[in-house]
């Protein structure tokens, strides 16, 4: 399988004021493209690997020989988390379902899940992701590194936030918590239940 970039479930423009047009076409068709380029180039002599989902290749990262590992690792990575981030974005969705009352189950409330999640994108070093995911049966907050996915742990994001400049520089610059607090206005809490059902 050759990797392609597929189109966002919206105009680039769909996430303003929230996030600004350019970022999301930059962030898309940059970065994101740049991701599967250099997955699909690791991946060129490994016809068994082609065949593999991003998620797959994650999951089974001490099979993949040694010489490409660590390009599968960084570009697999930005490939699925960005595919999985993508389809989560959107205006105006109500707090509700099955996620949000395993949620409102685990930290008490909205407000503080929300707290805990914002202070763990907020305080991550560097470049790298916040993740709401279910490990066996339960609801916890992690982060990771550059493109690391928590399913390289056995474990399955429910929600996530990219928290490398790329994903806010333009518009936000050095704010993070200012783009973490706008991030939870256009989570598309209908995409995070179909997210949390598939697990469960």
């Amino acid at each position: 399988m050759i990797h392609q970039l597929e189109s966002l479930p919206y105009s680039y423009d769909a996430l303003e004021p929230y996030i600004d047009e350019q970022t999301m076409r930059i962030h898309h068709t940059k970065h994101h493209q740049t991701y599967i380029d250099k997955l699909n180039a690791a991946l060129e002599n490994h016809s068994t690997l082609q065949e593999k989902s991003p998620v797959d290749l994650l999951k089974m990262l001490d099979d993949i020989p040694e010489d490409i590992r660590t390009a599968v690792r960084n570009h697999g990575g930005g490939h699925a988390n960005h595919s999985f981030f993508w389809p989560m974005l959107k205006k105006e969705v109500a707090f509700t379902g099955p996620a949000a009352d395993a949620i409102c189950a685990t930290f008490g409330d909205f407000e503080g899940f929300k707290k805990s999640f914002s202070d763990a994108a907020t305080l991550l070093f560097g470049s790298g992701w916040a993740w709401l995911v279910l490990d066996q049966d339960k609801l916890e907050i992690v982060t990771t590194p550059n493109q690391d996915n928590p399913v390289s742990q056995g474990k399955q994001p429910i929600l996530g936030i990219d928290v490398w400049e790329h994903a806010y520089y333009l518009k936000y610059q050095n704010r993070r918590p200012e783009y973490i607090e706008s991030f939870f206005r256009i989570i598309h809490w209908e995409k995070v239940n179909q997210y949390y059902q598939a697990a469960v």
